[in-house]
């Protein structure tokens, strides 16, 4: 199939992007990489009066360590930020997750904050987000606000974001000293969709997974050093309320959150 007919604009700067998200609303669509968006278009699932190109917008493009966190703006390709000299540094779960995401060709075109708005469960990036307690900026013209990901994230392609909102850029915390990062992923092949992905974060009394491609979107759980963990992601796994698809059963699922889960967290791998 084909996208339905529709406008395109090619705005370069920000307040352009931002008074016409205002104008159509829901009508309109913005476009950066297109790694998500044409296949939604194709596929006739979104049918908008106009897209907004936001490529040459310069204001987006932006890689700005901060005192808290790794600012990222709409404009920025996954393979620059996966290639940025200090990502390893600043945030190590980004460094081990990234290379899982599609191929060399989709993370060459497909943006960091396109991944976080499109808000697919099975995405690496959100999952990072979610894990790590990261933050988005929307814009639109009536001001801007920061929204926490798990505010963000509501559901299967599904956000907090208004119509008339633009992500302008994430928020990622940065490492802590002491702390370690872990990053794993079961797919059919690697790049296809991620069946299961989990992402740790262990530091001195805590353990935080991340866990993706189960619930319908990036979920969360904290253990304690010397609880029962088997029990514990047991019980997650079962939580998380899995549902058979095309590429495994929701008993696989859970199989994958319990022995990788707890791989991850004890082995680091």
């Amino acid at each position: 199939m084909k996208p339905a007919s529709f406008d395109y604009v090619r705005p370069t700067r920000k307040a352009e992007v931002l008074e016409l998200l205002s104008e159509y609303g829901q009508d309109a669509r913005i476009i950066a990489g297109g790694q998500s968006l044409m296949a939604v278009l194709n596929m006739r699932m979104t049918q908008p009066k106009l897209l907004i190109d936001i490529n040459r917008v310069e204001e987006l493009h932006f890689i700005e360590e901060r005192k808290n966190c790794l600012a990222v703006g709409a404009g920025v390709p996954q393979v620059e930020l996966l290639s940025w000299p200090r990502i390893s540094e600043t945030v190590p779960l980004l460094a081990l997750a990234m290379p899982w995401i599609g191929h060399f060709q989709t993370r060459n075109r497909g943006t960091v904050c396109g991944s976080v708005a499109h808000a697919d469960p099975s995405a690496e990036l959100p999952l990072c987000l979610k894990t790590l307690g990261g933050e988005v900026v929307l814009e639109s013209r009536s001001g801007s606000r920061t929204v926490t990901a798990e505010a963000f994230f509501q559901g299967i392609l599904t956000t907090d974001r208004r119509p008339d909102e633009l992500l302008t850029e994430v928020r990622f915390p940065l490492c802590k000293p002491g702390t370690e990062y872990r990053f794993n992923e079961v797919a059919m092949r690697h790049g296809d969709f991620a069946i299961v992905s989990l992402a740790a974060v262990i530091g001195a009394g805590t353990i935080r997974l991340g866990i993706g491609g189960v619930a319908d979107r990036p979920v969360t759980r904290d253990f304690e050093p010397g609880q029962d963990l088997s029990a514990a992601l047991n019980e997650t796994a079962w939580s998380l309320d899995a549902q058979d698809d095309v590429q495994a059963t929701a008993a696989y699922r859970r199989q994958l959150v319990r022995d990788l889960g707890r791989r991850l967290i004890e082995e680091g791998h």
